[in-house]
C-alpha cells in the first residue's frame, strides 16, 4: 500500500526506509522484483536505507555506506560488495549470512 501511495504522486524519486526488514524472503523477493519493474517503467529512481547489505545490492547501482551519521565509503555496487575498504562496510558483509552446500550425489545420497 504504501509503494500505491507514493506512486500516486508521480514522483522521480521515492525513499525506502527498512522498507523490506519485516518481510519474509518470498515476500523481499516480490517486492525487489517490483521496484525493478517500476524502474524501467516510470523511470523511478530510489534512495533505498536499509542495514541488508544484500538487499540493498540486489536493488541499487551504486552504495554509500553510513556509520553513525557519517558517509564512510561509496561506489558502484559491484566494486563495493567485491572489495569493502571500510571496516564497517566489512562488517556489514561479514553479518550476510552463509549456509553450508548442500550437495547430493547421484543416487540421491550426501
Amino acid at each position: 500500500m504504501c509503494i500505491a501511495r507514493a506512486l500516486v504522486a508521480n514522483p522521480e524519486l521515492i525513499i525506502l526506509d527498512e522498507c523490506l526488514s519485516a518481510l519474509d524472503v518470498s515476500v523481499q523477493a516480490q517486492v525487489i522484483e517490483l521496484l525493478q519493474s517500476l524502474h524501467k517503467s516510470r523511470k523511478l529512481s530510489y534512495l533505498f536505507i536499509s542495514h541488508d547489505i544484500t538487499v540493498v545490492a540486489s536493488i541499487c547501482k551504486r552504495i554509500l555506506v553510513m556509520h553513525e551519521g557519517v558517509l564512510v565509503e561509496q561506489g558502484r555496487t559491484s566494486e563495493l560488495m567485491g572489495n569493502p575498504q571500510h571496516p564497517y562496510t566489512q562488517s556489514l558483509m561479514a553479518d550476510v549470512p552463509q549456509y553450508p552446500s548442500f550437495v547430493l550425489e547421484e543416487g540421491g545420497k550426501k
